[in-house]
């Protein structure tokens, strides 16, 4: 069931719409289509949706300062300058093996990134997640196939995430002051025989995961002790990705695809790859900035 009240956020039909971040600063939120190598814009208070196209795939990013974004992409991580449009090597990571690229990546309260990849055709155990933090690199999970649900306690101490085709979400305990896991994964909520299976997500002030389910077209919402305790439908099967956005994080940005749809299906679907805003009472958070040195 949902309370909250759900408008379109930009209309434009992204083949594989990813990776929402607020940038506070700037007051703008940003998401990409990683198939047709573009990142979109668009102010808090709505606008014109600016479309950068990009010369690589790319999935998420993070805030460097209030003209640079950390841009996760299929060679590693580059500095995007928002105002020239150039990329800057930060980090090569995974850029020997063409298979994979980017997908989901969340920072941490320390500053740390989590950045996950995967095969370009979602080949099984061709991912990892990898650390990313002043200047380091360390690989800290693999065989993942579809990294997902990466999202973080605000004091730093948890850490949660998810391989897409496994449909379990998995919690894990990290080390406040660098976001390193700490301790094995455990099982935070597993989906059983419910149609769809867990996208990418994101963590509230209270503690709560919100979580896109991919094929099964909602938001669900977790307790902090893997409970559900909400359902916020959505016009499309296959949303991706929330963030919080507003001049106090308050509402909530969802991209979605029409990947793997082919022309009956989209036509069912017509809202498919639509990015939508949600406003419900929640209170939400700003990622902090990527801590590179």
């Amino acid at each position: 069931m949902s309370g909250a009240n759900i408008s379109t956020f930009c209309d434009h039909a992204c083949h594989l719409g990813e990776g929402p971040m607020a940038h506070p600063g700037l007051a703008r939120v940003f998401w990409f289509d990683i198939l047709e190598k573009r990142m979109f814009e668009r102010s808090f208070d709505g606008g014109a949706t600016r479309i950068r196209d990009l010369p690589l795939m790319a999935s998420a990013a993070a805030v460097i300062d209030d003209r640079r974004l950390a841009l996760a992409t299929e060679t590693g991580l580059h500095a995007y300058d928002l105002e020239t449009g150039t990329l800057s090597l930060l980090h090569e990571i995974e850029a020997d093996n063409p298979r994979t690229r980017s997908n989901d990546t969340r920072v941490h309260p320390s500053g740390a990134m989590w950045f996950g990849t995967m095969g370009k055709k979602a080949e099984a155990g061709e991912g990892s997640l990898w650390w990313v933090f002043r200047g380091e690199v360390k690989r800290i999970f693999s065989n993942i196939s579809i990294i997902n649900s990466i999202a973080f306690t605000e004091d730093g101490t948890a850490a949660w995430f998810t391989d897409t085709m496994e449909r379990v979400i998995r919690r894990v305990p990290t080390n406040p002051a660098n976001g390193l896991p700490v301790g094995d994964p455990e099982v935070f909520y597993a989906f059983g025989n419910e149609p769809g299976g867990p996208d990418g997500s994101v963590a509230d002030r209270d503690g709560c995961l919100w979580n896109a389910r991919w094929g099964g077209g909602c938001i669900d919402v977790y307790s902090p002790d893997g409970h559900r305790i909400a359902s916020h439908i959505l016009p499309v099967k296959q949303p991706t990705c929330p963030a919080f956005f507003g001049a106090v994080p308050e509402r909530m940005v969802v991209t979605s695809a029409w990947q793997g749809m082919d022309n009956e299906t989209r036509a069912i679907d017509p809202q498919a790859g639509t990015t939508f805003c949600l406003d419900l009472p929640v209170r939400g958070r700003f990622d902090p900035p990527i801590a590179l040195a």
